[in-house]
């Protein structure tokens, strides 16, 4: 073998290596967008719409995902969940009068059953951060919730985003308590 032939030889060999390991590098990322894009949805388009910042986004999924998986998170007991859908049940009764202390009573609610199963419940962007990595379709909603309540502090508020609010926290309520509050409401006249 002579001398040219050995130094192409190791040129296509260092090639190889470097475009296979920028290929590599590529589709794990390709890998690591797709998974979180699947496991989070909606709240994964939001971030990378506000931020503009794929990687940086990314980096806070995963860390989302390692400091979930930390917590304890636990089921309620049984005693706890009715508990809960009473007050639910008396919290949504007050609609009608008082739709907008309703609604500050859901989100009282959403933070109390939180706490119960182990979530930090500080503020409310670690809250939501943190639903988002169990309940990634219902973020959206507690946001939009969330916002509703923030904006009735400044302005008037109409009946219909009012009553978008109560329905966005009672899909995460029911989800967060894992039963349907009508089904509690129908077992318990039965009874």
């Amino acid at each position: 073998m002579n001398t040219t032939t050995l130094i192409l030889a190791v040129v296509t060999a260092i090639v190889v290596f470097i475009v296979g390991g920028f290929l590599g590098v590529y589709f794990s990322r390709r890998q690591r967008t797709k998974r979180l894009q699947e496991k989070f949805g909606p709240e994964y388009d939001r971030m990378v719409s506000e931020t503009e910042d794929q990687r940086k986004v990314e980096d806070e999924l995963e860390a989302r995902l390692d400091r979930v998986e930390a917590l304890e998170i636990q089921a309620l007991s049984e005693e706890q969940r009715e508990h809960f859908a009473g007050q639910w049940q008396s919290t949504q009764a007050k609609f009608v009068d008082q739709p907008l202390v309703a609604i500050q009573e859901a989100d009282q609610l959403i933070k109390k059953i939180m706490y119960k199963k182990g979530y930090p419940v500080e503020d409310f962007e670690r809250r939501a951060a943190d639903i988002s990595v169990d309940y990634p379709e219902l973020v959206i909603n507690y946001r939009n919730m969330r916002d509703i309540v923030d904006k009735s502090d400044r302005e008037d508020i109409s009946t219909e985003e009012l009553r978008q609010a109560m329905i966005h926290s009672r899909s995460l309520f029911e989800e967060l308590l894992g039963m349907d509050v009508n089904e509690y409401t129908n077992q318990k006249e039965k009874v």
